[in-house]
This record gives C-alpha cells, structure tokens and sequence, in this order.
C-alpha cells in the first residue's frame, strides 16, 4: 500500500535528503505535499520532478513566483503561515516529515498531530516550544512521533518496547562542533564562516551554528525529554568527536545499549520512513576496523547555552519558547556578522532572566511568549549601551 507523505521544509537540508532517500524507496511511497519558506526556484524543480497535489510556500510573493514558474493546474499553489498547516493536515496524506526549520514547524506539527496523522519529526523546537502542552493534550504518542534526528532515532531503536522505568538514564552523544578545542579567549573572535564548517555533519546555516554553541544538543535534551517521557536529571550529554555513536541507552542494570553508524542523516530519516519495517539501502556502511571512539565531558564554561537550555526546561512554561525565540534572533544577527559568537549565549541569558514564565501555557500564550523574547533579544542587540558585550567591532 502507498504511502502519501507530506514534506513540509522540502528545501532544507533535511528536505533534500528526505527526498533522495524516498526515490530509493521507490514506488511505495508518494511525494503528495511539498513546502518551503522562499526558495521558490528549487521548490519548482522538485514540484515538475514529483509531482505533489499541493505546493506551499510560506513566502506569499515567492508564492506568486512559483505560480509563474510551474504549469498551470500541475498543482495547487498555497502561501502564507496557515499555509503549512493546511500542508500538515492534507487529506489523504499518512505521514508528514516535519523538516522546516525553527519555531516555524510549531503550529504545522500539532496540527498534524490532532488530525491525527504520523509525524516524522526533524522539526525539534516544536518539542522544545510545545512539549509540555503536547503532553498535556495527549499528542505524545510513540506510535505517531518518530524521531528523525540521529540521536533520537538512535534512542529510538535502543529502547525498543523497553519502558522507560527501565531506564537508568540516557546518554546523547554530540559532536562538540568546530571549536570543541579553542580556548575561551579566540571564542569572541569565531567567524560565521568557521562556525559553518563542521566537522562532521552537513546541514543548514542555524543548525551548524546551534551545533558549534552546543545549542542544538540542548534543544535535543528537551526533545529527548518529550519523545521519550524521561526526567531531565537522566539525561547526559557526551562529547563524541567521531559522531559514530548516535547515543545511547543506560538501563537500570547497567547494560548501555548504543547504535552506532556514520554520520548521515539518511539513515535516521529512511527508518522513521519505513518504521515499523526496515529496507535495505545503498548508502556507504561503517567499518568496524580501525575505530578510534572516545567520549568526554562537555565544557559548560566555554558552552554556556547547553546549561540555560537545562535551566529553561527545569523553569517550564514559556520558559523554553523564550529560549528558542531568543537564541533564533541571536543565531541570526551573528550570521549578518552583527553578533560576536560569544554575544550568542548572553544575549539568551539576558532575555530569560527577564522573562516570567507563564505555566501550563496553551498556544496563544507560547505564540505571545515567542513574539516578546524576539523583540527583547532585538532590543539587546541594537541597543548601543550593550555593544562592547554582543555586538561584533567593525
């Protein structure tokens, strides 16, 4: 039986890969939603290649680019935020790979869930942001959120049906990014482009450089929490340099259980595609032979934002959508080259310790909580009187 697959974020890095492993998959599965933010061009190519009943682009005058573009009547053309839920809650779709990029997959992702479809999540703020209300209305279930980043799907696997009391704790392994190894004093100096270079992994602009802050590994603690109903204080962070050892599983009689593969998103996103079976892949296998593996603590010192990612998730509420929202604007000014590297995680500080979380927040109050924590972060950088702290010299 095929499979509809809604792909929402089909431009990304996730996006395209998401694509080339579902064309190796074959005619089992079909491509019958395709969305994207702007990039109206590439959306283009891949909307003549696979032929979606819908195309959405969040962009409303990329929107009309693309309408321009493509034939008329080879598919509905849809623009706007609403647009990506409509996308997420497609008729006939089965599963929506939730790939967009930051708090933009939010609103997408618990629509997808109360419609009650399969969500294949790469979309990790919407757990960060909304886990708790996901929670509370009884949207996380194991059977419909399957985990797409490596480290979960390595839990993911690890796990099984095991229960989570059988748990002692889980270890999520991280890379460390590009400057595991520089001193605290060249930090300030890091470059965008240095910070786009990883060693490891290929992925978009904000994640590579929540990976080189430690960011995204805090984000993927909080996910962790969610997905997997596990206590944060169980939860431990590994530096591992190779990115061999996805994570791994403690149990309470001291069994670790760990998954191990090359560092390729595909093989996480092909076994959230074809869960509960798996299928055979073309992609390159790892050699046992001659591997080096080691594993150590992360500085919290020259990584600060590992800690207010814990802080954030032990304060609850709006908490974590402060965070988000703040480290988005952060990342974002730091590309333009307008925000020292080290300007990152302070200016996150500075705007969680000035927010009052609201508890057991619903959508509008998570929605107004990231509005506020964006425009405070704004209002830290551009205001002169904070440049010799977070703004770059010229």
């Amino acid at each position: 039986m095929t499979r509809n697959v809604a792909l929402l974020g089909s431009t990304g890095s996730i996006g395209r890969q998401t694509l080339e492993v579902l064309e190796n998959l074959g005619p089992d599965f079909r491509v019958a939603v395709l969305t994207a933010n702007k990039n109206y061009a590439l959306l283009a190519q891949q909307v003549r290649r696979y032929k979606p009943g819908l195309a959405v682009l969040s962009d409303r005058s990329a929107a009309e680019k693309l309408s321009r573009e493509i034939d008329p009547g080879l598919c509905r053309i849809e623009a706007g935020a609403g647009a990506q839920v409509l996308a997420a809650t497609w008729p006939g779709v089965d599963l929506v790979v939730a790939a967009l990029v930051g708090f933009s997959g939010f609103a997408p992702v618990v629509a997808a869930l109360k419609a009650g479809k399969t969500v294949a999540l790469s979309n990790k703020e919407s757990l960060v942001v909304g886990g708790e209300l996901l929670e509370r209305e009884g949207l996380l279930k194991r059977e419909k959120l399957l985990p797409v980043d490596s480290e979960h799907s390595a839990i993911w696997q690890c796990l099984g049906n095991t229960a989570v009391s059988r748990v002692n704790r889980i270890w999520l392994t991280a890379s460390g990014g590009p400057f595991r190894d520089w001193p605290r004093e060249k930090l300030s100096a890091v470059t965008p482009r240095q910070a786009l270079n990883h060693p490891n992994w290929s992925m978009g602009p904000k994640i590579t450089v929540d990976s080189a802050t430690l960011m995204n590994k805090g984000f993927e603690v909080l996910e962790a929490r969610w997905l997997f109903g596990i206590d944060l204080n169980r939860i431990e962070v590994v530096i591992h340099p190779q990115s061999i050892v996805h994570s791994a599983v403690e149990y309470i009689d001291g069994s670790v259980l760990a998954q191990l593969g090359l560092p390729d998103m595909r093989t996480a996103i092909q076994y959230a595609l074809t869960f509960p079976d798996r299928r055979p892949t073309r992609l390159p296998r790892l050699n046992l032979f001659n591997q080096k593996l080691t594993f150590y603590e992360p500085d919290r010192d020259r990584f600060p934002c590992l800690d207010l990612a814990f802080q954030a998730g032990r304060s609850g509420g709006t908490a974590p959508a402060c965070l988000n929202a703040a480290n988005e604007v952060a990342v974002d000014y730091f590309l333009q080259g307008k925000l020292t590297f080290t300007g990152i995680p302070e200016v996150i500080d500075a705007v969680l310790q000035e927010h009052r979380p609201v508890s057991a927040p619903g959508m509008e109050e998570i929605m107004a909580a990231d509005q506020w924590a964006r425009q405070k972060a704004r209002e830290l950088v551009e205001n002169p009187r904070n440049r010799s702290w977070c703004i770059c010299k010229p």
